[in-house]
């Protein structure tokens, strides 16, 4: 069964309170950041918008965190957090100046059944991402050691990507001889920084 026929059994409908408003709402990608077909991590991913590319933002759900755009050609959901754009020549995130930015309100309905909440639970989710996170090549020995001990793995919202802060009750796994720390979030191998608990590397 194909991404498009499963998007279609979705059921999605969508709609903008403010029209079309594609051409003014141009974005940027703060980290590499996955696009889902919902807005919410239980909704498949559709790509990836990586670092730094442009997005067009046809508006965010009211009272919610996640925004409808149009990345490389892919259309989808992300987190308001990981998206910039341009306020009178200063950079800012589109979460923290929605009013001020003028970004229109959509609204999701969906005709199926989708198990889990559209946004993670307060506490329960991935905080971040940090505007330029340290970035790790680990070595062979780490990933091997990461591949042989797989572990359980931790159900977070919010995007897996380097930069993002994981949650203080979450326990990191010590990997031998190594600086960095070891978990499974939402079934993707990640190495965390054990004193700022932000992911360092992400296993894809």
């Amino acid at each position: 069964m194909t991404l498009k026929r499963n998007l279609f059994l979705a059921g999605a409908i969508v709609a903008a309170s403010a029209g079309l408003a594609r051409a003014e709402m141009a974005a940027t990608a703060v980290n590499d950041l996955t696009i889902h077909a919902g807005p919410g991590t239980q909704y498949p991913s559709v790509g990836v918008a990586p670092r730094g590319s442009e997005a067009y933002l046809d508006g965010c759900v009211e009272d919610s965190r996640w925004c409808r755009i149009d990345a490389n050609g892919v259309r989808g959901w992300v987190y308001a957090e990981y998206l910039q754009m341009d306020q009178g020549g200063e950079t800012v995130i589109v979460q923290d100046h929605r009013a001020d930015l003028g970004v229109p309100v959509v609204t999701y309905e969906t005709t199926a059944s989708v198990p889990g909440p559209a946004d993670p639970a307060p506490g329960d989710e991935l905080i971040g991402p940090v505007g330029s996170p340290e970035t790790i090549a680990p070595p062979e020995t780490v990933t091997t050691y990461v591949q042989t001990n797989p572990g359980e793995t931790v159900r977070l919202g919010g995007d897996v990507v380097v930069g993002a802060q994981v949650p203080g009750d979450v326990t990191f796994q010590e990997i031998p001889d190594y600086q960095y720390r070891y978990v499974r979030i939402n079934d993707r191998p990640v190495l965390v920084d054990p004193g700022s608990r932000r992911i360092v590397y992400v296993y894809q």
